[in-house]
């Protein structure tokens, strides 16, 4: 898991987990005013299945809250981190 702190890349529209070896995981999103809509999650595939996953998607659910948006799960993988988790199932509308 990254020890790292979370990127917004606000220019991209994305979260940014620096990883190992130059390596990053992103979650893309667009923008409506102050609601996001989360439409993309990607991992190296040299990493995946590690729970690194999990991981950058967790700390941009907090990331975006404390910065005061609002957020929708479109992407899959996305939405099912959010309904399995009882603290962002409540936040984050999928």
């Amino acid at each position: 898991m990254s020890e790292k702190e979370i990127i917004h890349d606000v220019e991209n529209k994305k979260y940014i987990l620096p990883l190992e070896n130059d390596l990053e995981a992103t979650v893309s999103y667009t923008l409506d005013g102050k609601e996001m809509r989360l439409v993309y999650s990607e991992v190296p595939h040299v990493l995946r299945g590690q729970g690194v996953g999990k991981e950058l998607v967790e700390k941009a659910f907090q990331k975006l809250t404390d910065e005061g948006f609002e957020a929708t799960a479109i992407c899959g993988y996305i939405r099912a981190i959010a309904m399995r988790s009882p603290k962002w199932g409540e936040i984050i509308n999928v």
